[in-house]
């Protein structure tokens, strides 16, 4: 493809070397071919227009910048924001692209929605995938792992993969770090959903309104203008998620017991699930959902919305709602004890998250409910005691592990989460031997809830050069401590 035409669909003027053959896009200097069209960008570590020079020497044909850049040999593609800039210009060269693409944003359930709805896609006899914290999950029930928001050339280069292979209908997860950087770009979203908002990532964002702002960039700016906005409306953010969608015309279905759209009049808990009762355009539904807990109910919800909003039709839709798999890593019964206690393994790792994983388990706990749990290093520390709160004010019995320490010391770590629990929690900082105790306290009638890690299959210790993954699956280590 010529680097004239990629300018053309992008809206730039063609430049003197649009002849040029473009053979594909990177990021990383280290990675530019013959043909490449290089996207340097200043950077919280390192600045990409100190690498300029270096791709051009590779070959590079082109470079996405700012106007101040300096850049010789190759067409200076700029704008000031280089980010945004290189999607559009990416989206022309990475085709096909699946025709059903819809995004979710929020702190907690990203996950899972997206996969309820690769799910529900796939029942109504679809080929679809979804993109996140788990990876790619195509059609097959395949999973490559990956992050939550990989870089703008590995989401187009994976969207294009997945449309050779015959992938249709695509949901991917839409972080506040990958809406602010342009990750998200280049492809027509014609829906997108909002699920809640809690503390996290404050490491990141200055405030909770910049975090909330970044979030919202789905709605502003990413989500296609004749698209939906699907709303969870039973959160505290929810009526500012809303005005957002109105400002920019977007059409609304909002979910939960105070929505219009699918609106929840009951939900009644079962040994292994949960009755929904539901009313949706006038008529009144109701739905055994085979997850326990509120969140997986609001989850599952925000995924109907999404697929009815991407075209399904409601029956299907909602009869799909009964056949739904637990999502790995979230709240996911992972071995029963030799006592018979149930132990369930769910990635919650913020306070609200830990507050939700443990009301999701009481209303199915006849004695106590053990919640062995930590917070990672290098990340949000303002959370922790947070944390340490939402733990011991819900549990029975506490005991605080380590997470992923990183590049931090561990024990400082343990004692910002104690510093929550006001004495009620104990302390056990190698993660095998925290489970084990657990397990091996827990009688018939107790629930143990392994929060933090999830689906994750390493711990991460130490930072940059330092740094090691340790195997580490909390699923595998509470079927070996109940074995």
């Amino acid at each position: 493809m010529k680097l004239a035409d990629l300018a053309t669909a992008a809206g730039l003027p063609i430049p003197a070397n649009g002849d040029a053959q473009v053979t594909g896009f990177a990021i990383d200097h280290r990675k530019v071919a013959p043909g490449t069209v290089f996207g340097a960008f200043p950077g919280t570590r390192f600045n990409g227009e100190d690498f300029i020079e270096a791709a051009v020497a590779a070959g590079a044909v082109a470079i996405v910048a700012r106007p101040e850049a300096k850049v010789e040999g190759a067409a200076h593609l700029a704008d000031a924001e280089p980010r945004r800039l290189f999607a559009r210009v990416a989206r022309g060269f990475f085709q096909p692209v699946p025709a059903t693409v819809v995004a979710v944003t929020g702190t907690n359930g990203k996950t899972s929605t997206v996969e309820m709805v690769r799910q529900m896609w796939r029942m109504a006899g679809h080929s679809a995938a979804s993109i996140g914290t788990l990876g790619v999950t195509t059609a097959d029930e395949s999973v490559s792992t990956g992050l939550t928001t990989p870089d703008i050339v590995t989401f187009l280069s994976n969207m294009t993969g997945l449309a050779r292979e015959g992938v249709t209908h695509v949901a991917y997860e839409a972080s506040s770090h990958g809406l602010s950087q342009f990750r998200n770009e280049g492809l027509r979203v014609m829906a997108g959903a909002f699920t809640n908002l809690s503390r996290d990532h404050l490491d990141y964002h200055a405030t909770m309104e910049d975090y909330f702002a970044a979030k919202m960039r789905l709605f502003d700016e990413v989500v296609s203008p004749d698209g939906t906005a699907v709303l969870w409306s039973d959160d505290d953010w929810s009526e500012q998620a809303v005005e957002h969608a109105r400002r920019r015309g977007l059409r609304l279905l909002t979910v939960g017991e105070r929505a219009e759209g699918i609106r929840l009049l009951s939900r009644t808990p079962t040994h292994l699930g949960q009755v929904l009762e539901l009313e949706h355009e006038g008529a009144r539904r109701k739905v055994t959902l085979p997850l326990i807990g509120a969140y997986q109910a609001a989850n599952a919800l925000v995924a109907a919305g999404l697929v009815l909003a991407s075209g399904g039709g409601a029956e299907r839709t909602f009869e799909a709602l009964g056949r739904l798999q637990p999502v790995r890593g979230r709240l996911e019964r992972a071995a029963i004890s030799r006592t018979g206690a149930p132990v369930y393994v769910d990635y919650a790792h913020t306070p609200d998250a830990i507050e939700a994983a443990i009301a999701a388990l009481r209303p199915h706990v006849a004695g106590r409910l053990i919640t062995v749990f930590g917070a990672g290093g290098d990340r949000d520390g303002g959370k922790r005691p947070e944390m340490g709160r939402a733990a011991c004010a819900g549990s029975d019995v506490v005991i605080v592990t380590d997470d992923n320490p990183r590049g931090e010391d561990a024990a400082t770590i343990r004692a910002a989460v104690l510093a929550g629990c006001d004495g009620k929690a104990r302390e056990v900082g190698d993660r095998r031997a925290a489970i084990a105790e657990a397990v091996a306290m827990a009688g018939r009638d107790d629930i143990v809830l392994i929060a933090g890690k999830g689906h994750e299959q390493g711990q991460i210790i130490g930072r940059g050069e330092a740094m090691r993954v340790l195997p580490f699956d909390d699923v595998q280590v509470a079927r070996e401590c109940t074995a």
